[in-house]
């Protein structure tokens, strides 16, 4: 088998785990039920899926950000964040924090990214945050683990 050839496809993984991915569906909308701006959710989920090699979650979450209003030129320099000049004070905590936590073994969750958060954010938005991450991180797993194909090649 390819490296990148297709183990189970999208509708198959939703037939095959329907509660699963109600749950995963639960996990990441509470983070906009808890007040997070969706244009950063969707940073954040397209950063962290950059990280994790994940062109399903990259190809899904595109046309979100640009439905939340994410401006083109911040979706065309989000791998180049730190440098890129664009990105306000508070989406580059996000995104510290999101690189952060989707290098878990590499970097751990290191205080001065965690006060950098609290400098933007309240702390019902740093749970926020925290759980947008974890959802984009397992949904990244599943999809890189079954190798689901982006839907304009599927």
């Amino acid at each position: 088998m390819s490296a990148n050839q297709l183990r189970l496809n999208y509708n198959d993984f939703t037939r095959l785990a329907p509660t699963a991915t109600t749950a995963l569906y639960g996990i990441g909308g509470a983070a906009f039920e808890m007040g997070l701006d969706p244009a950063l959710v969707e940073l954040v989920d397209l950063r962290v899926s950059q990280i994790n090699g994940c062109a399903f979650c990259v190809h899904f979450h595109l046309p979100l950000a640009r439905k939340a209003g994410v401006p083109a030129i911040k979706l065309d320099l989000l791998a180049t964040w730190r440098d890129a000049g664009v990105f306000s004070p508070a989406e580059m905590a996000a995104l510290a924090w999101a690189e952060h936590l989707a290098h878990l073994s590499r970097d751990g969750a290191p205080d001065a990214a965690w006060t950098e958060l609290q400098a933007h954010f309240n702390e019902k938005q740093m749970v926020a945050l925290c759980v947008a991450i974890a959802s984009i991180n397992a949904w990244n797993r599943i999809c890189v683990g079954l190798r689901f194909i982006p839907a304009a090649q599927a």
